[in-house]
Protein backbone atom coordinates (compact mmCIF):
# COMPACT_ATOMS: atom_id res chain seq x y z
CA UNK A 1 0.00 0.00 0.00
CA UNK A 2 1.17 3.33 -0.73
CA UNK A 3 0.22 6.64 0.78
CA UNK A 4 0.99 10.64 -0.06
CA UNK A 5 0.65 13.23 1.85
CA UNK A 6 1.12 16.13 -0.33
CA UNK A 7 2.67 18.87 2.38
CA UNK A 8 4.51 16.69 3.60
CA UNK A 9 6.65 19.38 5.11
CA UNK A 10 4.25 20.29 7.62
CA UNK A 11 5.08 20.46 11.35
CA UNK A 12 1.92 18.40 11.88
CA UNK A 13 3.55 15.18 9.44
CA UNK A 14 5.40 13.56 12.35
CA UNK A 15 1.66 13.12 14.19
CA UNK A 16 0.53 11.35 11.23
CA UNK A 17 3.61 9.26 10.87
CA UNK A 18 2.98 8.03 14.15
CA UNK A 19 -0.02 6.68 13.72
CA UNK A 20 1.08 5.08 10.82
CA UNK A 21 3.52 3.67 12.88
CA UNK A 22 1.76 2.54 16.04
CA UNK A 23 -1.69 1.56 13.97
CA UNK A 24 0.02 -0.19 11.13
CA UNK A 25 -1.77 -3.26 11.84
CA UNK A 26 -4.72 -1.43 11.11
CA UNK A 27 -2.95 0.38 7.75
CA UNK A 28 -0.44 -1.69 6.55
CA UNK A 29 2.04 0.91 4.67
CA UNK A 30 4.39 -0.25 2.46
CA UNK A 31 5.65 3.39 1.15
CA UNK A 32 4.65 6.83 2.65
CA UNK A 33 5.64 9.54 0.28
CA UNK A 34 5.70 13.21 1.58
CA UNK A 35 5.56 15.47 -1.31
CA UNK A 36 6.49 19.30 -0.32
CA UNK A 37 8.16 21.85 -2.42
CA UNK A 38 9.75 23.54 0.67
CA UNK A 39 12.98 21.26 0.11
CA UNK A 40 14.82 22.18 3.68
CA UNK A 41 11.61 21.20 5.68
CA UNK A 42 10.94 18.31 3.87
CA UNK A 43 14.73 16.90 4.42
CA UNK A 44 13.99 17.44 8.31
CA UNK A 45 10.63 15.75 8.83
CA UNK A 46 11.48 13.11 6.46
CA UNK A 47 14.64 11.97 8.79
CA UNK A 48 12.59 12.14 11.65
CA UNK A 49 9.09 9.92 10.13
CA UNK A 50 12.11 7.91 9.02
CA UNK A 51 13.72 7.78 12.65
CA UNK A 52 9.91 7.16 14.14
CA UNK A 53 9.60 3.89 11.62
CA UNK A 54 12.41 2.61 13.07
CA UNK A 55 11.88 3.02 16.27
CA UNK A 56 8.24 1.24 16.28
CA UNK A 57 9.21 -1.15 14.13
CA UNK A 58 7.69 -0.43 11.35
CA UNK A 59 9.49 -1.72 8.01
CA UNK A 60 7.67 0.43 5.28
CA UNK A 61 9.90 3.25 3.51
CA UNK A 62 9.28 7.10 3.88
CA UNK A 63 10.48 8.69 0.35
CA UNK A 64 10.68 12.39 0.26
CA UNK A 65 10.28 14.53 -3.33
CA UNK A 66 9.31 18.17 -4.29
CA UNK A 67 8.03 16.26 -7.39
CA UNK A 68 4.01 15.47 -6.88
CA UNK A 69 3.43 13.61 -10.03
CA UNK A 70 6.00 11.22 -8.85
CA UNK A 71 5.09 11.25 -5.43
CA UNK A 72 1.12 10.91 -6.25
CA UNK A 73 2.21 8.28 -8.88
CA UNK A 74 0.24 4.33 -7.91
CA UNK A 75 -1.15 6.06 -4.97
CA UNK A 76 -3.72 3.99 -3.04
CA UNK A 77 -4.49 7.65 -1.06
CA UNK A 78 -3.82 11.14 -1.03
CA UNK A 79 -3.78 12.79 1.75
CA UNK A 80 -3.50 17.08 1.63
CA UNK A 81 -2.47 19.18 4.10
CA UNK A 82 -0.75 21.98 2.58
CA UNK A 83 -1.37 25.70 3.40
CA UNK A 84 -1.35 27.86 0.76
CA UNK A 85 0.77 30.72 1.11
CA UNK A 86 2.23 29.15 4.68
CA UNK A 87 1.77 31.07 7.94
CA UNK A 88 2.17 34.87 6.60
CA UNK A 89 -0.71 34.45 4.77
CA UNK A 90 -2.63 33.17 8.31
CA UNK A 91 -0.73 36.09 9.59
CA UNK A 92 -3.08 38.35 7.46
CA UNK A 93 -6.02 36.19 7.76
CA UNK A 94 -6.30 36.72 11.43
CA UNK A 95 -5.30 40.38 11.24
CA UNK A 96 -6.91 42.93 8.95
CA UNK A 97 -10.85 41.55 9.47
CA UNK A 98 -10.20 42.95 13.03
CA UNK A 99 -10.24 46.12 11.34
CA UNK A 100 -13.48 46.37 10.47
CA UNK A 101 -14.62 44.84 14.11
CA UNK A 102 -14.90 41.16 12.35
CA UNK A 103 -13.17 37.73 13.78
CA UNK A 104 -10.06 37.59 12.29
CA UNK A 105 -9.72 33.71 11.90
CA UNK A 106 -7.78 31.08 9.25
CA UNK A 107 -11.13 29.01 8.90
CA UNK A 108 -14.26 31.16 9.15
CA UNK A 109 -15.26 34.65 8.13
CA UNK A 110 -13.54 37.01 5.52
CA UNK A 111 -9.97 35.11 6.47
CA UNK A 112 -11.30 31.30 5.85
CA UNK A 113 -12.55 33.26 2.61
CA UNK A 114 -9.31 34.24 1.78
CA UNK A 115 -7.85 30.92 2.67
CA UNK A 116 -10.41 29.41 0.43
CA UNK A 117 -9.64 31.34 -2.22
CA UNK A 118 -5.93 30.55 -2.52
CA UNK A 119 -6.60 26.97 -1.78
CA UNK A 120 -8.92 25.79 -3.74
CA UNK A 121 -7.31 26.10 -7.40
CA UNK A 122 -4.04 24.52 -6.25
CA UNK A 123 -5.96 21.68 -4.39
CA UNK A 124 -8.00 21.30 -7.70
CA UNK A 125 -4.76 21.14 -10.00
CA UNK A 126 -3.28 18.90 -7.10
CA UNK A 127 -6.17 16.41 -7.68
CA UNK A 128 -6.17 16.31 -11.96
CA UNK A 129 -2.83 14.84 -11.47
CA UNK A 130 -3.86 12.58 -9.07
CA UNK A 131 -6.34 11.37 -11.51
CA UNK A 132 -4.17 11.23 -14.04
CA UNK A 133 -1.89 9.02 -12.88
CA UNK A 134 -4.23 7.05 -10.59
CA UNK A 135 -8.28 7.54 -10.98
CA UNK A 136 -8.90 4.96 -8.15
CA UNK A 137 -7.04 6.69 -5.33
CA UNK A 138 -9.10 8.40 -2.66
CA UNK A 139 -8.10 12.08 -1.79
CA UNK A 140 -8.50 12.72 2.22
CA UNK A 141 -8.64 16.12 2.73
CA UNK A 142 -7.31 17.93 6.04
CA UNK A 143 -6.65 21.17 4.15
CA UNK A 144 -8.72 24.23 5.69
CA UNK A 145 -11.36 25.08 5.11
CA UNK A 146 -12.32 21.54 5.04
CA UNK A 147 -16.17 22.14 3.63
CA UNK A 148 -15.98 24.34 0.90
CA UNK A 149 -12.42 22.29 -0.53
CA UNK A 150 -14.27 18.62 -0.09
CA UNK A 151 -17.24 20.50 -1.78
CA UNK A 152 -14.55 22.08 -4.53
CA UNK A 153 -13.14 18.52 -5.27
CA UNK A 154 -16.48 16.42 -5.06
CA UNK A 155 -17.90 19.27 -7.90
CA UNK A 156 -15.03 17.87 -10.00
CA UNK A 157 -16.17 14.25 -9.92
CA UNK A 158 -13.05 13.24 -7.76
CA UNK A 159 -13.14 10.53 -5.28
CA UNK A 160 -12.83 12.79 -2.13
CA UNK A 161 -13.86 13.14 1.46
CA UNK A 162 -12.98 15.89 4.15
CA UNK A 163 -11.78 14.78 7.93
CA UNK A 164 -11.31 17.15 11.06
CA UNK A 165 -10.17 16.05 14.38
CA UNK A 166 -12.86 18.05 16.31
CA UNK A 167 -15.15 14.87 16.52
CA UNK A 168 -12.34 12.32 17.56
CA UNK A 169 -11.17 14.93 19.70
CA UNK A 170 -14.80 15.24 21.69
CA UNK A 171 -15.04 11.44 21.54
CA UNK A 172 -11.90 11.79 23.52
CA UNK A 173 -12.54 13.96 25.98
CA UNK A 174 -16.27 12.20 26.62
CA UNK A 175 -14.71 9.16 26.63
CA UNK A 176 -12.04 10.42 29.45
CA UNK A 177 -15.10 11.67 31.28
CA UNK A 178 -17.22 8.60 31.25
CA UNK A 179 -14.60 6.19 31.77
CA UNK A 180 -15.56 4.32 28.88
CA UNK A 181 -13.11 3.13 25.97
CA UNK A 182 -12.82 5.77 23.17
CA UNK A 183 -14.44 2.81 20.89
CA UNK A 184 -17.45 2.68 22.91
CA UNK A 185 -18.96 6.43 22.35
CA UNK A 186 -20.22 7.44 19.60
CA UNK A 187 -21.85 10.86 19.07
CA UNK A 188 -24.67 12.27 16.93
CA UNK A 189 -22.50 15.16 15.57
CA UNK A 190 -24.12 16.96 13.35
CA UNK A 191 -23.54 20.08 10.92
CA UNK A 192 -21.02 21.46 8.66
CA UNK A 193 -17.28 21.99 8.77
CA UNK A 194 -15.77 23.91 11.84
CA UNK A 195 -19.98 24.68 12.57
CA UNK A 196 -21.12 21.54 14.54
CA UNK A 197 -22.75 20.37 17.29
CA UNK A 198 -23.33 17.37 19.53
CA UNK A 199 -26.59 16.78 19.84
CA UNK A 200 -26.01 13.19 21.33
CA UNK A 201 -23.56 10.89 23.38
CA UNK A 202 -24.33 7.37 22.95
CA UNK A 203 -22.47 4.32 24.79
CA UNK A 204 -22.05 1.19 22.42
CA UNK A 205 -22.58 2.08 19.26
CA UNK A 206 -25.27 4.58 16.97
CA UNK A 207 -28.29 2.80 19.07
CA UNK A 208 -26.97 2.85 22.67
CA UNK A 209 -28.30 4.78 25.45
CA UNK A 210 -27.81 8.72 25.04
CA UNK A 211 -25.86 9.82 27.98
CA UNK A 212 -25.36 13.58 26.98
CA UNK A 213 -27.63 15.10 29.37
CA UNK A 214 -26.13 13.21 32.32
CA UNK A 215 -22.58 14.40 30.87
CA UNK A 216 -23.76 18.14 31.22
CA UNK A 217 -24.95 17.62 34.39
CA UNK A 218 -21.98 16.19 35.98
CA UNK A 219 -19.26 17.62 33.57
CA UNK A 220 -20.57 20.74 32.36
CA UNK A 221 -18.16 23.03 34.05
CA UNK A 222 -15.15 21.27 32.57
CA UNK A 223 -16.68 20.88 29.22
CA UNK A 224 -17.96 24.84 29.40
CA UNK A 225 -14.29 25.78 29.88
CA UNK A 226 -12.64 23.78 27.05
CA UNK A 227 -15.30 25.24 24.63
CA UNK A 228 -14.69 29.14 26.49
CA UNK A 229 -18.65 29.22 27.03
CA UNK A 230 -20.81 29.95 30.05
CA UNK A 231 -22.00 26.97 31.70
CA UNK A 232 -25.35 28.30 31.43
CA UNK A 233 -25.53 28.62 27.67
CA UNK A 234 -24.74 24.89 27.82
CA UNK A 235 -27.62 23.93 29.92
CA UNK A 236 -30.13 26.21 27.43
CA UNK A 237 -28.69 24.53 24.51
CA UNK A 238 -29.00 21.24 25.53
CA UNK A 239 -25.98 20.14 23.17
CA UNK A 240 -22.54 20.56 23.04
CA UNK A 241 -21.19 22.66 20.18
CA UNK A 242 -17.78 22.82 18.06
CA UNK A 243 -15.28 25.31 19.97
CA UNK A 244 -15.95 27.14 16.29
CA UNK A 245 -19.30 28.37 17.51
CA UNK A 246 -17.97 30.76 19.78
CA UNK A 247 -17.05 32.73 16.89
CA UNK A 248 -20.48 33.10 16.29
CA UNK A 249 -22.31 32.70 20.08
CA UNK A 250 -19.62 35.27 21.55
CA UNK A 251 -18.18 37.22 18.16
CA UNK A 252 -17.70 40.75 19.74
CA UNK A 253 -16.16 39.22 22.90
CA UNK A 254 -13.78 36.89 20.61
CA UNK A 255 -12.73 40.32 18.77
CA UNK A 256 -12.26 42.48 21.74
CA UNK A 257 -9.59 39.33 23.02
CA UNK A 258 -7.96 39.07 19.55
CA UNK A 259 -7.17 42.83 19.08
CA UNK A 260 -5.25 42.93 22.76
CA UNK A 261 -2.99 39.54 22.10
CA UNK A 262 -0.68 37.98 19.75
CA UNK A 263 -2.41 36.30 16.73
CA UNK A 264 -2.63 32.26 16.91
CA UNK A 265 -0.34 32.72 13.52
CA UNK A 266 2.37 34.23 15.56
CA UNK A 267 2.63 31.74 17.99
CA UNK A 268 2.47 28.51 15.87
CA UNK A 269 4.95 30.18 13.74
CA UNK A 270 7.03 30.30 16.67
CA UNK A 271 6.60 27.31 17.34
CA UNK A 272 7.34 25.76 13.96
CA UNK A 273 10.79 27.13 14.37
CA UNK A 274 11.01 25.00 17.66
CA UNK A 275 9.29 21.94 16.09
CA UNK A 276 12.01 22.25 13.39
CA UNK A 277 14.92 22.45 15.26
CA UNK A 278 13.95 19.40 17.11
CA UNK A 279 13.00 17.52 14.23
CA UNK A 280 16.78 17.95 13.40
CA UNK A 281 18.29 16.65 15.93
CA UNK A 282 19.29 12.79 14.90
CA UNK A 283 18.81 11.36 17.89
CA UNK A 284 14.74 12.21 18.23
CA UNK A 285 13.11 9.31 16.77
CA UNK A 286 9.41 9.92 18.63
CA UNK A 287 6.83 13.03 17.80
CA UNK A 288 7.97 15.69 20.96
CA UNK A 289 5.45 16.97 23.35
CA UNK A 290 5.65 20.14 21.94
CA UNK A 291 4.16 19.20 18.82
CA UNK A 292 0.45 19.00 21.05
CA UNK A 293 0.74 22.31 21.33
CA UNK A 294 0.89 22.48 17.41
CA UNK A 295 -3.12 21.66 16.75
CA UNK A 296 -4.56 18.85 15.01
CA UNK A 297 -5.14 16.21 18.02
CA UNK A 298 -5.51 12.78 17.31
CA UNK A 299 -5.61 13.46 13.36
CA UNK A 300 -3.32 10.68 12.88
CA UNK A 301 -6.07 8.25 14.22
CA UNK A 302 -8.53 9.84 12.52
CA UNK A 303 -6.61 9.88 9.57
CA UNK A 304 -5.65 6.16 9.71
CA UNK A 305 -9.84 4.81 10.52
CA UNK A 306 -10.49 6.77 7.57
CA UNK A 307 -8.40 5.17 5.20
CA UNK A 308 -8.26 2.03 6.22
CA UNK A 309 -12.04 1.81 6.14
CA UNK A 310 -12.15 2.90 2.20
CA UNK A 311 -9.15 1.23 0.69
CA UNK A 312 -9.29 -2.42 3.25
CA UNK A 313 -12.70 -2.28 4.62
CA UNK A 314 -11.16 -2.10 8.04
CA UNK A 315 -11.27 0.43 10.91
CA UNK A 316 -14.42 1.50 12.68
CA UNK A 317 -17.78 1.06 10.49
CA UNK A 318 -19.03 4.16 11.70
CA UNK A 319 -16.56 8.03 11.52
CA UNK A 320 -17.06 11.53 11.30
CA UNK A 321 -16.78 12.90 7.91
CA UNK A 322 -16.95 15.65 5.32
CA UNK A 323 -19.34 14.43 2.47
CA UNK A 324 -22.30 15.11 0.27
CA UNK A 325 -25.32 15.59 1.85
CA UNK A 326 -27.94 13.83 -0.56
CA UNK A 327 -30.85 14.34 1.53
CA UNK A 328 -29.12 13.88 4.75
CA UNK A 329 -30.24 16.89 6.28
CA UNK A 330 -33.30 17.69 4.55
CA UNK A 331 -33.02 21.72 4.43
CA UNK A 332 -30.18 21.81 2.84
CA UNK A 333 -29.31 21.10 -1.40
CA UNK A 334 -28.01 17.58 -1.66
CA UNK A 335 -24.35 19.03 -3.41
CA UNK A 336 -24.04 20.58 0.22
CA UNK A 337 -21.02 19.24 2.03
CA UNK A 338 -21.53 18.70 5.70
CA UNK A 339 -20.01 17.08 8.59
CA UNK A 340 -21.99 14.23 10.29
CA UNK A 341 -21.44 10.20 11.12
CA UNK A 342 -21.41 8.13 8.35
CA UNK A 343 -20.65 4.22 7.59
CA UNK A 344 -17.34 4.03 5.59
CA UNK A 345 -16.16 0.93 3.59
CA UNK A 346 -14.14 0.02 0.36
CA UNK A 347 -17.23 -0.52 -1.58
CA UNK A 348 -18.98 3.14 -2.24
CA UNK A 349 -17.11 5.41 0.16
CA UNK A 350 -18.69 7.34 2.71
CA UNK A 351 -22.24 6.70 3.35
CA UNK A 352 -23.95 9.77 5.77
CA UNK A 353 -26.24 7.92 8.63
CA UNK A 354 -29.47 9.29 9.07
CA UNK A 355 -30.33 12.38 11.12
CA UNK A 356 -32.92 12.89 13.80
CA UNK A 357 -34.93 16.52 13.21
CA UNK A 358 -32.54 19.60 13.54
CA UNK A 359 -33.24 22.03 15.72
CA UNK A 360 -34.15 25.36 13.80
CA UNK A 361 -31.66 27.16 16.07
CA UNK A 362 -29.25 24.93 14.14
CA UNK A 363 -30.78 24.74 11.10
CA UNK A 364 -31.18 28.52 10.28
CA UNK A 365 -27.31 28.67 10.52
CA UNK A 366 -26.34 25.57 8.94
CA UNK A 367 -27.90 26.79 5.89
CA UNK A 368 -26.72 30.52 5.92
CA UNK A 369 -23.30 29.22 6.17
CA UNK A 370 -24.15 26.73 3.32
CA UNK A 371 -25.14 29.65 1.13
CA UNK A 372 -22.33 31.41 1.87
CA UNK A 373 -20.08 28.23 1.06
CA UNK A 374 -21.45 27.92 -2.38
CA UNK A 375 -21.05 31.77 -2.83
CA UNK A 376 -17.02 31.63 -1.76
CA UNK A 377 -16.63 28.34 -4.28
CA UNK A 378 -17.93 30.29 -6.65
CA UNK A 379 -16.00 32.82 -6.20
CA UNK A 380 -12.35 30.40 -5.76
CA UNK A 381 -13.64 28.99 -9.28
CA UNK A 382 -14.47 31.95 -11.13
CA UNK A 383 -12.47 34.81 -9.35
CA UNK A 384 -14.01 38.12 -9.37
CA UNK A 385 -14.28 41.33 -7.07
CA UNK A 386 -18.57 41.16 -7.23
CA UNK A 387 -18.36 37.27 -6.17
CA UNK A 388 -16.18 37.79 -3.36
CA UNK A 389 -18.36 40.76 -1.96
CA UNK A 390 -20.89 38.86 -2.15
CA UNK A 391 -19.74 36.06 -0.12
CA UNK A 392 -18.59 38.37 2.59
CA UNK A 393 -22.05 40.06 2.60
CA UNK A 394 -23.63 36.15 2.58
CA UNK A 395 -21.42 35.48 5.61
CA UNK A 396 -23.25 35.57 9.18
CA UNK A 397 -19.78 37.13 10.66
CA UNK A 398 -20.05 39.90 8.17
CA UNK A 399 -23.53 40.67 6.30
CA UNK A 400 -22.86 44.08 6.36
CA UNK A 401 -22.40 45.44 3.12
CA UNK A 402 -20.14 48.49 4.12
CA UNK A 403 -17.73 45.98 6.07
CA UNK A 404 -18.21 43.28 3.05
CA UNK A 405 -16.81 46.27 0.70
CA UNK A 406 -13.78 47.26 2.92
CA UNK A 407 -12.85 43.39 3.59
CA UNK A 408 -13.44 42.57 -0.25
CA UNK A 409 -10.75 45.72 -0.73
CA UNK A 410 -8.57 43.84 1.84
CA UNK A 411 -8.76 40.26 0.98
CA UNK A 412 -7.57 41.16 -2.42
CA UNK A 413 -4.77 43.56 -1.68
CA UNK A 414 -3.19 40.76 1.29
CA UNK A 415 -3.68 37.89 -1.50
CA UNK A 416 -3.05 39.54 -4.56
CA UNK A 417 -0.04 37.01 -5.33
CA UNK A 418 -2.45 34.08 -4.88
CA UNK A 419 -5.49 35.36 -7.07
CA UNK A 420 -4.77 34.51 -11.02
CA UNK A 421 -7.96 37.28 -11.92
CA UNK A 422 -6.85 39.90 -9.13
Amino acid sequence: MKLTVVGGGSTYTPELVDGFARLRDTLPVQELVLVDPAADRLELVGGLARRIFARQGHGGRVVTTSDLDAGVDGADAVLLQLRVGGQAARQQDETWPLECGCVGQETTGAGGLAKALRTVPVVLDIAERVRRTNPDAWIIDFTNPVGIVTRALLKAGHKAVGLCNVAIGLQRKFAALLAVAPADVHLDHVGLNHLTWETGVRVGGPEGEDVLPGLLGEHGDTIAADLRLPRELLDRLRVVPSYYLRYYYAHDEVVRELRTKPSRAAEVAAMERELLRMYGDPALDEKPELLAGRGGAYYSEAAVDLAAALLRGAGSPYQVVNAYNRGTLPFLPDDAVIEVQAAVGAQGGPVPLPVAAVDPLYAGLMASVTAYEDLALDAALRGGRERVFRALLAHPLIGQYEHADALTDQLIAHNREHLAWA
